[in-house]
């Protein structure tokens, strides 16, 4: 995918292709969320991909700007055609068009995609981070609203929500510090300013990908902050509705492994990203799976 303020606006597939590139999107670039939307009903299935298929084309029209100027513009571009679409102006492009339907059907409230566009402008504008409450004010823009969005397409009991804001968050810090390598190389740093000085470990030290043990502190800091919100999200896991809850039960599994596997692999995020290997990945399905199977055979034998 390589967006620009041009791109689609002439395509003229159907609704249903759009859903189909729309999956297929989402399988290459984000293949560990792609995995648990398999376990969806298909129309949550179809509206999840709709929605995520929003999300990383609005985040890839700031990371693959060659300017800031031009993401500016090209962010500033795609609001104005995102509100519209939400006021009800015929939208013309196939990611929106698959979009504005599932926030039709899932009732998702308007501000959240308008929200996550700000976000992408927010991480456009900074490449430095002082304090964690200025990182985690980009983390709820851009995984919050993401989980907030995807809460409403499962479907939810109050006070869900509040927790989903919190899972956002976990999984947005378990990708920033995986990606560390990957955003050092485009000279990005997501690790705070003020952490990063109270560990002695310095901003040259990254740059020269230095793993001492002030790194391996300043890490192990950073991977227990976000298993703390995984902890505090984790109850309402089950306000979800129960025809989209597994799917989310293994997302969060999946993400919570992967800072597991940050940590075994000794904070390795310069030579390679670490990641969930695919056997791991059905075995934490399995087990995620003999919850619901043995519920379902106890009301079966009860029956």
């Amino acid at each position: 995918m390589n967006p620009s303020s041009s791109d689609f606006l002439n395509d003229s597939g159907s609704i249903q292709a759009g859903y189909v590139r729309a999956a297929r999107t989402v399988r290459s670039q984000a293949p560990g969320f792609f995995f648990a939307t398999r376990f969806f009903p298909p129309e949550v299935a179809r509206a999840a991909h709709a929605v995520y298929w929003y999300c990383l084309y609005t985040r890839e029209l700031g990371r693959q700007a060659e300017t800031e100027q031009q993401g500016s513009d090209d962010l500033d571009r795609w609001a104005a055609m995102v509100a519209g679409g939400l006021r009800g102006r015929l939208a013309r492009h196939p990611v929106l068009d698959v979009f504005l339907e599932a926030v039709d059907q899932c009732t998702i409230p308007h501000d959240y995609p308008l929200e996550l566009i700000e976000g992408v402008r927010t991480d456009l504008r900074g490449t430095r981070y002082s304090s964690f409450s200025q990182l985690r004010g980009l983390c709820h823009r851009l995984g919050s609203v993401v989980s907030l969005m995807m809460t409403h397409v499962v479907g939810y009991r109050d006070p869900a929500p509040e927790y989903m804001t919190d899972l956002g968050l976990a999984m947005e810090l378990t990708l920033l510090l995986r990606d560390t390598g990957e955003h050092l190389a485009h000279g990005r740093i997501y690790l705070p300013g003020e952490e990063m000085e109270a560990f002695g470990y310095s901003e040259k030290d990254l740059a020269g990908k230095v793993r001492n043990e002030a790194f391996a502190r300043l890490m192990r800091f950073q991977v227990e902050r976000a298993r703390g919100y995984y902890e505090t999200a984790e109850p309402g896991l089950k306000l979800l509705d129960t025809r989209g809850r597994f799917a989310v039960q293994v997302a969060f599994d999946l993400y919570r492994q992967t800072l597991r596997r940050l940590e075994t692999s000794g904070f390795d995020v310069f030579r390679r990203r670490p990641a969930v290997p695919a056997v791991e990945r059905c075995w934490i399905t399995a087990r995620s799976m003999a919850g619901p199977i043995t519920r379902h055979l106890w009301r079966v034998m009860g029956a």
